[in-house]
């Protein structure tokens, strides 16, 4: 069975557990939510939105809408491609009196499609049931995950070579962002910079003597993760912070298992943090893969277990009691049965500004 029947044959079973006639699953291109259609279809969206329809029974399509009959790529697509005037009554004519699992319900899924598809159809939210089809991932989506880690830990040591106190975030950027391109991630960057707890885009503003680059970019397989450290001195405040950090990183090697609950993980790495004082300012933790965040999180009564080949991004966000101070690291974990992998290699440590870039 080839990696996209795979794929269908997992959301086929899940579809017949929950009682469900078909699957729509809806990508914008909205960096991010493009990807559930692209797992799915092997299309990348470049602009607007579609959808992709996998019925229980019978062959899936991916629909588009007819007055952009150019969305990206079209010969990358590996099932049956339709341009329809109006998606959502295209879908309702096919799916009219059935029960259909909807994936995009929240974010994505445009108003005058689901109007149409409402009136035609039982209508069921299927956002975490999808997630958890794709939670698993196999060995090729490994070799892809692990080819995105590579990008995105040779972009940190770049950014470690651009940077000095004065440079802006624009310019320290462009150096991560003409190297992630080059290795073909395209469109799938998303790179920050965090002046204290806040995130930033990259700007002409001078970084200062501590900066917390944020780094999260898929690779040419499609793959989104995260991997970045934080650089400069750190304060007395933030020294403690990292304290909590090297906690969490030991503890979560043995607590992202087979078995374990997201709750019960998220508890587990996280106290070093409350026990010192500190807020968490952004989740823990979730699961990711062509979607940049997807179910299960690693959080709060988050009761799904873990299982082998899930992968994980991990980045408590430390804030302290003022407001005033945080720390932001990104590791991108692998589970297995002896525990959790931190797939880039990197110490889990502040470095110095002028310090060399640590090898691969």
């Amino acid at each position: 069975m080839g990696e996209l029947a795979r794929r269908h044959a997992n959301v086929r079973a899940a579809l017949e557990r929950d009682g469900l006639d078909a699957a729509i699953v809806s990508g914008s291109e909205y960096s991010g939510f493009e990807g559930a259609v692209t797992y799915l279809s092997g299309f990348v969206i470049v602009h607007r939105y579609a959808y992709v329809l996998v019925p229980r029974e019978g062959d899936p399509a991916i629909v588009f809408p007819s007055e952009a009959r150019y969305v990206g790529e079209h010969a990358t697509a590996a099932i049956e491609q339709v341009f329809a005037d109006h998606p959502g009554a295209w879908l309702a004519d096919r799916l009219r009196g059935r029960r259909v699992g909807v994936y995009g319900l929240d974010y994505v899924m445009t108003v005058r499609d689901y109007r149409a598809l409402a009136d035609a159809c039982e209508v069921v939210p299927w956002e975490e049931q999808f997630d958890l089809t794709r939670a698993v991932k196999s060995e090729a989506e490994l070799d892809s995950v692990r080819d995105s880690v590579r990008i995105n830990t040779e972009g940190f040591r770049i950014f470690l070579s651009e940077y000095e106190p004065g440079r802006s975030a624009a310019e320290v950027m462009a150096a991560c962002e003409r190297y992630f391109v080059e290795q073909g991630c395209g469109r799938l960057t998303m790179d920050m910079v965090l002046k204290g707890p806040e995130f930033l885009l990259a700007r002409d503003e001078p970084l200062g003597v501590f900066v917390l680059p944020s780094l999260e970019i898929a690779g040419p397989g499609g793959h989104w993760v995260e991997v970045s450290r934080a650089i400069g001195e750190p304060s007395a405040e933030v020294a403690r912070m990292l304290e909590a950090y090297k906690e969490y990183f030991e503890t979560a090697k043995e607590a992202l298992r087979p078995g374990a609950t997201a709750h019960d993980v998220h508890r587990a790495v996280s106290r070093g943090f409350h026990e010192r004082g500190y807020h968490l300012g952004h989740v823990t933790g979730h699961s990711i893969g062509m979607t940049m965040i997807e179910f299960p999180k690693i959080g709060e009564g988050v009761e799904t277990e873990l299982e082998a080949n899930m992968v994980f991004s991990m980045h408590p966000h430390a804030i302290a009691e003022d407001g005033s101070e945080c720390l932001y690291m990104q590791d991108t974990w692998l589970v297995t049965d002896a525990g959790g992998v931190p797939l880039a290699g990197l110490p889990m440590r502040i470095f110095a500004a002028d310090e060399r870039p640590p090898s691969p």
